[in-house]
Parts: structure tokens; C-alpha cells; sequence
């Protein structure tokens, strides 16, 4: 216990007489580290709507102005049929017209203007959440567009699936930039140590003479690692939770607009303290490399 507290008391002094490299280098992990706490809070809060908008996926068939009733009936036994189905609603032109003019009122003028309706009749089909990605979804949609007086259907699940490919590129574009900028933070911390080491070789040199242990000299440039990795991992934590406060109300708006998102949160506790500690290991890791290169090893002595 002795030695620690030693080694950040000095680590304390040495950065504080330092001042103005060890911000920059603060400054870097935190770059870092705000890269990809940013990234993990876009990829988590897309990933839970994801989720949730697959859970309540629905297939939309829409009919043919000609279709006949008998045409109508024999897609809903096809959907009967199927099993996939959880429940089913069917929503005429004039209902659509309805909707149009509720989800976009500012346009509810000009759907009044039109002299026939250009909405057409649908049958919306909201899946079993346990088959909504099953292949037998994909072929009751292909045998439903067959089927007489059908003139589409809509799939939810494969925009969802091309959205969730681009969470997906967007998280791994996260870890590269962070596992980059990572590398730097460290070359950073190991310059800060090195430059300590300079300063202090005199009282290395003889802290080495009287049989000093190499954990009392290699320790304080160690503990300024990870004092600098900590703060750095802080000092992102508190940029990413202001930007999250600030971009929050946006884009909650405007998600608004066009879904039913669900609140957006920011990263779990876990999830943060598990960033500080990344801080400081990278921290750790710049000391320990740049204090194994300046100071001997106990054999070389």
C-alpha cells in the first residue's frame, strides 16, 4: 500500500510540473475514447429500435383498384393458412385516405383537392414476432404477390435488416477510428513518461545506486499512465453525456416524425466504467512501455 501511495503521490507532482504535455496527452485518450463511447451510443440506441421494431414487423398486401371481393378472400385464407400471422386488419381506400390526412396533416389540402382516390385498399398483417424473420415469411410474401388483384406487398423486415447492416458498419467504423486514435493516445502517454524520465535521470541513477526496487523507480511513470488514461476516459465521458444531452431533444423530434422510437438512452453504467478502465489500461500500457525502455531491469543492474 506503501508503494502505491507513493508512486501517485509522485506521479501526482510529476504531472502537475508537466502540466502542458500531460494535457495534450489527456486530451488524445479522451479523443479516443469519445470517438467510440459516440459510436456505442448511436449503435446501442438503434440497435434497441431495431429490436423493437421487429418484434411488431407487419406485411402490408395491397389490392388492385379491380379486385374482387372473391380475389380479397382467397389472400386472407392464403394468410390464414400461413400460421405466421398474429393478427390481421383491413384497411380500405377510404381509411387510407383517413390515415394520409391524420399522419400528414399539411397535406390533408391536397388529398382533398384529388378527384379520385389514389389510396389504394390494404390488408396489414402483423406477424408472430418468433417467425418474423423465418425464410416462410419471405415465401408467404413471394406467394401473395402472385395471387390475383394483389398489386404489392411490403415486407418490414427487409428494411429492417438493410438498417440493421448499416448499425452494423457503423459500430466496426467506431472500433477502427477508436483502435487508431487508441494507438496514438498510448504513443502520446509514452512520450509524456519518457519526458519525466529525462527530467529525473539524475535521481534515477541514484535511486538505482542505494538498491532501490525497480517497482518504486518504474512506478510513479506507470501511475502517470493511468492517472492520465483516467482522466482522459472523464473527460470523454463528460463531452459524450453533453452532446448526448444536446442532441437528445432533435433527435427525438424528429425520430418522431416518422416512427415510434423508443427513448433514447445513453450508455449503461457498466458500459462506461468499462471505458474509464479502458483509459486507464492504455494509460498503463504508454507508462509501462516508455519505463521499461528508460529504466534497467534489476538483472542489468
Amino acid at each position: 500500500m506503501r508503494a502505491f501511495a507513493y508512486c501517485f503521490r509522485e506521479a501526482r507532482v510529476a504531472l502537475w510540473r508537466r502540466r502542458r504535455p500531460a494535457a495534450v496527452s489527456i486530451l488524445v485518450i479522451a479523443t479516443a475514447i469519445l470517438v467510440l463511447a459516440a459510436f456505442l451510443v448511436v449503435t446501442g440506441n438503434l440497435e434497441a429500435m431495431l429490436a423493437r421494431w421487429s418484434s411488431v414487423a407487419e406485411l402490408s398486401i395491397y389490392f388492385r383498384d379491380d379486385a374482387s371481393a372473391a380475389d380479397q378472400a382467397a389472400v386472407e385464407r392464403v394468410v390464414l393458412e400461413s400460421g405466421l400471422v398474429a393478427s390481421r386488419e383491413y384497411v380500405s381506400k377510404e381509411e387510407a385516405v383517413t390515415r394520409f390526412k391524420r399522419d400528414f396533416p399539411d397535406l390533408a389540402s391536397a388529398a382533398d383537392d384529388l378527384e379520385q382516390n389514389p389510396f389504394p385498399a390494404s390488408l396489414e398483417l402483423r406477424l408472430r414476432p418468433e417467425g418474423a424473420g423465418d425464410t416462410a415469411v419471405e415465401r408467404l410474401a413471394g406467394a401473395l404477390a402472385r395471387r390475383p388483384g394483389v398489386a404489392d406487398v411490403r415486407y418490414d423486415r427487409r428494411w429492417l435488416d438493410r438498417l440493421a447492416r448499416v448499425s452494423a458498419l457503423v459500430r466496426w467504423t467506431g472500433y477502427v477510428l477508436a483502435a487508431v486514435l487508441v494507438l496514438a493516445a498510448a504513443l502520446s502517454v509514452a512520450s509524456v513518461v519518457r519526458l519525466g524520465l529525462h527530467e529525473r535521470r539524475d535521481e534515477i541513477e541514484i535511486m538505482e545506486l542505494v538498491g532501490a526496487p525497480v517497482s518504486f523507480i518504474r512506478g510513479p511513470f506507470v501511475a502517470e499512465g493511468i492517472v492520465q488514461g483516467g482522466a482522459g476516459a472523464l473527460v470523454a465521458l463528460a463531452l459524450t453525456w453533453a452532446g448526448f444531452l444536446v442532441g437528445k431533444a432533435r433527435v427525438t423530434a424528429y425520430l418522431a416524425e416518422i416512427a415510434n422510437p423508443l427513448p433514447i438512452q445513453f450508455l449503461p453504467w457498466p458500459t462506461a466504467a468499462w471505458l474509464v478502465l479502458g483509459g486507464m489500461a492504455v494509460g498503463c500500457a504508454g507508462g509501462l512501455i516508455a519505463s521499461r525502455r528508460g529504466v534497467p531491469a534489476p538483472a542489468r543492474r
